[in-house]
């Protein structure tokens, strides 16, 4: 089997990407134009980026968490909310996701706004939301997502897609004409941010970075990073 893996591989023409490149020009990051709370600078570039345009979803990040397998993972999901405390987004807690991070809540969120050549890193620990902000946002959810929460065993293998669709069409009858509740294994991620970059394509490589690191007063220290 080996020996066949080999030969096949053989196959496979290599991709040169070397000359993949562009020169980021659109805009610049620097210490005398920034407040001194990442949350704020967060703030302030996605609503330059949303005005910006060129991407469809603002709200897509990258989660990374360290899997019970030892290995890292990193996945695309949405933020739902952010405020002076973190980061918030939601998901089964029985999910791959979940028990990692009730294995290791030290996990790391990344965005990459591509149109305006700008990324943010945020490292962070994770804490479950209170349920009373878990039920707000899922009684905001249309009705198909609140049933599609409860179907779905998230990340357990599943004979077929007939299964999930099967399951969907007994509780839409089952919840016909009814309120549906938020199921408890289902619910809200605060991730309280320890460490931001602020990363802004420059020409030539020579890339602005800008980190925050929590102090133990509660204060950020501000440091340039070398590209």
């Amino acid at each position: 089997m080996m020996s066949l893996i080999i030969f096949a591989s053989k196959e496979i023409k290599m991709k040169e990407l070397g000359n993949y490149r562009k020169s980021y020009e659109k805009s610049e990051l620097l210490e005398n134009n920034i407040p001194e709370d990442p949350i704020n600078l967060f703030n302030k570039w996605f609503h330059e980026v949303e005005d910006f345009g060129g991407i469809e979803e603002v709200n897509a990040m990258t989660v990374s968490t360290f899997g019970l397998d030892g290995f890292p993972k990193s996945r695309v999901l949405l933020l739902k909310q952010y405020t002076y405390e973190g980061f918030i987004f939601y998901t089964n807690y029985n999910s791959e996701k979940g028990r990692a991070i009730a294995n290791n809540p030290n996990i790391c969120l990344s965005f990459f706004w591509h149109s305006m050549e700008r990324q943010v890193i945020i490292k962070g620990i994770a804490e479950k939301t209170s349920e009373n902000i878990s039920d707000g946002y899922f009684e905001s959810r249309p009705i198909g997502s609140k049933l599609g929460a409860i179907v779905s065993n998230q990340s357990e293998a599943i004979s077929s897609r007939n299964v999930l669709e099967e399951r969907l069409k007994q509780l839409e009858k089952d919840f016909e004409g009814k309120e549906i509740p938020r199921p408890t294994f289902w619910g809200g991620f605060l991730i309280r941010p320890i460490e931001v970059e602020f990363w802004q394509g420059r020409p030539n490589r020579l890339h602005d970075r800008i980190r925050y690191q929590l102090k133990e007063d509660y204060s950020w220290k501000i440091e340039r990073l070398s590209p």
